[in-house]
C-alpha cells in the first residue's frame, strides 16, 4: 500500500487538471495507441500523446517516472526531435536510473523518412534495459501511452537485455500498417533460471531475430451519437499478425525458433454512448526458445496472501485474478469481452461508469522440463474470470472486482478474488 500512496497523490492532481480541460469529453480507456505518422501529423495534448513539445524536442512523458519491484523508483528522461530541427530525420533516446537495483538503463537511435506518401521510416536503435519475462508485443500496435502503467507496479520477474535493432515501418494504405525488424539481443537472467538444450543449461544467451508485422483496419464507419457528435467506429475487426524467426549462428546466436501471433480487436460503439469490445489473441512458439521469450496471459494479481495486501491498480487488458509467474505457455489463446454502459448521472458533475468483464484463456507447454529454476503451471485447461468495474467515481478513480472460477478455482474464496482501484483519464 505504501508504494501506491505517492501515485495516488500525483494522479489526483493530474486528474483534476484533466477534468478542468475536458469536462464534457466522452472517456474511453486510460491510454491511446499512436503510430509514428499519427503523432507527426496531429500533435495533441501531452497527456493524450505522451509527448510534451519543447522547441525542437518532444519530451517523452512515459520515460519520466515508473515504479516496479525490481527497480523500485525509476526516474528518467527521454524523447525525440521533431520537424523544427529536421523534417525528414529524427533522433531520440532515453536514460533512466533505478534506485533499488542502482543501475542505469538507456536507449539511443535515429530514423529517416524514406517515402512521405507511404509514411515510410527506417530506424536504427540500441537499448540496454530490462523486460518482463513472457511478454509478447505486436510491433504495429505501436506506442501505448497511459499516465502510468498499472501492471508494472506488481511485476516480479524480469530479465536484462542489450539489443541492436533496425526496422522499416510504413503505412501501405490508410488501413494497413506494416513493420519489418531485424535485431540481435544479449540476454541474462536475474532469476535462477536455466534453459536446457542438448544437456547444457543456458542462463545467458544471444538471439538473432527477424520480425514481420502487419496491422489491418478492415473497415471504418461513423455514427452520430445522442450528443450530436460524429464518432468514428470500427464495424469490422482490426487484425494484427506477426511472424518472428530466430536464427542460430548469426552473430553467435544460440537458438533456432519461430513465433506466430494473431489478434482480432473488435469494438462496437453505439449512439447511446455504450460500447462492447472483443479481443481475441493467439500466439504460438516452435523450436528452442527460453521462458523469457515465451508467453503469459498478462497476469495482474500480486503474489501476496491477504486480499487487502493485493489491493493495487487494475490493468486495461490483464487477467486480474491470475498471479504473476503462475502460468507460462508456448501456445496460448485468450478471449476478453467488455461491455461499457452509458455513464449514469448521480449529480451534475458526478457520472460514474459501469463496465462488465469476462476473460478466458487456455495454453500449453510442449516440454516444460527444459525450463529449470522457475516453477510455473501450463494452463492446459480453460482459465476463467468475470468481474465488473465502477469507473470515474471521483477524479477519474474507480473500483474493480473480479472472481476466478472454473478449473483453476482455488480452495480459498479470498485467493480467487481481485479487488483493486481503476484510473481513467482523458484530456
Amino acid at each position: 500500500m505504501r508504494k501506491i500512496i505517492p501515485l495516488l497523490l500525483l494522479l489526483i492532481g493530474l486528474s483534476a487538471f484533466a477534468q478542468q480541460n475536458n469536462e464534457t469529453e466522452n472517456d474511453s480507456v486510460t491510454g491511446l495507441k499512436k503510430t509514428i505518422s499519427e503523432f507527426s501529423e496531429k500533435k495533441g495534448h501531452p497527456f493524450t500523446t505522451g509527448y510534451l513539445p519543447i522547441g525542437f524536442f518532444d519530451l517523452d512523458l512515459k520515460s519520466l517516472f515508473k515504479y516496479n519491484v525490481h527497480e523500485g523508483l525509476r526516474l528518467g528522461v527521454g524523447g525525440v526531435t521533431n520537424e523544427k530541427l529536421f523534417e525528414n530525420y529524427k533522433l531520440g533516446g532515453y536514460i533512466a536510473y533505478g534506485f533499488k537495483d542502482e543501475t542505469f538503463k538507456f536507449g539511443l537511435g535515429g530514423s529517416a523518412l524514406l517515402n512521405k506518401e507511404k509514411k515510410a521510416w527506417v530506424s536504427l536503435y540500441y537499448s540496454d534495459d530490462i523486460k518482463e519475462i513472457g511478454t509478447y508485443d505486436f510491433l504495429t500496435d505501436a506506442r501505448f501511452y497511459s499516465l502510468f502503467e498499472p501492471r508494472l507496479l506488481n511485476i516480479t520477474q524480469f530479465y536484462k537485455y542489450t539489443q541492436w535493432q533496425a526496422n522499416i515501418q510504413s503505412e501501405l494504405s490508410p488501413k494497413i500498417l506494416t513493420e519489418l525488424r531485424v535485431q540481435h539481443s544479449d540476454v541474462s537472467n536475474f532469476e535462477n533460471y536455466y534453459f536446457i538444450k542438448d544437456g547444457k543449461g543456458y542462463q545467458e544467451y544471444q538471439l538473432a531475430e527477424a520480425i514481420l508485422s502487419f496491422r489491418i483496419k478492415l473497415r471504418t464507419d461513423s455514427i452520430v451519437n445522442d450528443d450530436g457528435k460524429k464518432v468514428a467506429t470500427d464495424v469490422l475487426p482490426k487484425v494484427s499478425t506477426q511472424i518472428t524467426k530466430g536464427f542460430k549462428g548469426i552473430a553467435d546466436s544460440d537458438f533456432n525458433y519461430a513465433k506466430f501471433g494473431l489478434k482480432f480487436d473488435y469494438e462496437i460503439e453505439r449512439k447511446n454512448l455504450s460500447n462492447t469490445s472483443f479481443l481475441l489473441q493467439g500466439v504460438l512458439a516452435t523450436g528452442d526458445l527460453p521462458l523469457t521469450h515465451l508467453f503469459h496471459a498478462f497476469p495482474n494479481q500480486p503474489t501476496k496472501e491477504r486480499l487487502f495486501n493485493r489491493f493495487s491498480v487494475a490493468g486495461v487488458q490483464s487477467f486480474e485474478t491470475m498471479y504473476f509467474g503462475e502460468f507460462y505457455s508456448d501456445k496460448l489463446a485468450m478471449l476478453q469481452m467488455k461491455h461499457t454502459f452509458r455513464r449514469f448521472k448521480l449529480a451534475k458533475n458526478w457520472k460514474p461508469e459501469l463496465v462488465v468483464l469476462s476473460r478466458h484463456a487456455i495454453g500449453d507447454m510442449s516440454d516444460p522440463d527444459r525450463h529449470f529454476g522457475i516453477p510455473f503451471e501450463t494452463m492446459d485447461h480453460f482459465y476463467n474470470e468475470a468481474g465488473f468495474e465502477l469507473n470515474k467515481i471521483v477524479l477519474g478513480f474507480g473500483l474493480s472486482f473480479a472472481y476466478r472460477y472454473g478449473y483453476y478455482n482455488l480452495p480459498s474464496f479470498e485467493d480467487n478474488v481481485s479487488f483493486k482501484f481503476t484510473f481513467n483519464l482523458k484530456i
